[in-house]
């Protein structure tokens, strides 16, 4: 398999860490794609992705898949043997489900939307929006509040177990930092769980 990635960018961060957790990363060869000077929009990657968005895994029988947690899904269900990232019971899978939409709407979109519109890394390709910047900004500090609150009863995210929630929530707020949001000592429950988190091997891919 391969996996065209851009290093620095947390979707594909996502992804290396689920593949690490099943001790799977070594069976993938990591192809580093440069955005910033548009690998992303060749006609040979657009056609294995048309949105040009990175990370995309390319199966062993040439089959594209993008979308990060698409990939996630596919490692999980052709691996079996490995521990499960994505909930065993229904139950399980409900709840991680419910946690996944939870970090992507409420802290990696408007994370996302804060260093897209307020870093001036976009100035070049899309119409920045400060006012929108700030608003998102104000909408992740909002979500850390939440989770330092959850924290004070949960060892991790959900299922009283690691899964693939605190892999998304994990590196979306290790995201933060580029708009200037860090954990720090002001919010001890949510820096005890991602201090656990950033110990594991799969915190350092």
């Amino acid at each position: 398999m391969k996996l065209y990635e851009m290093a620095v960018a947390p979707n594909p961060r996502r992804v290396r860490m689920f593949l690490a957790e099943k001790g799977l990363l070594d069976k993938v060869e990591r192809v580093e794609m440069d955005l910033q000077k548009g690998d992303n929009l060749k006609p040979d990657f657009v056609a294995k992705n048309p949105m040009k968005k990175v990370p995309v895994l390319e199966t062993d029988d040439g089959v594209c898949i993008s979308e990060t947690m698409a990939i996630c899904r596919y490692i999980e269900e052709s691996h079996p043997e490995t521990q499960s990232l994505l909930g065993d019971t229904a139950l399980e899978k409900a709840l991680i489900e419910q946690w996944l939409r939870w970090i992507d709407f409420y802290l990696f979109i408007p994370t996302g939307m804060s260093f897209q519109h307020g870093s001036g890394y976009f100035n070049d390709r899309m119409n920045c929006i400060k006012e929108w910047a700030e608003d998102c900004h104000g909408k992740v500090i909002e979500f850390f509040d939440f989770l330092e609150t959850h924290f004070a009863d949960n060892e991790f995210v959900c299922c009283k177990r690691f899964t693939a929630a605190d892999i998304n929530a994990y590196t979306t707020v290790q995201f933060g930092k580029t708009i200037g949001i860090r954990v720090g000592d002001d919010r001890p429950n949510l820096k005890a769980w991602h201090d656990r988190i950033h110990a594991r091997e799969s915190a350092k891919v």
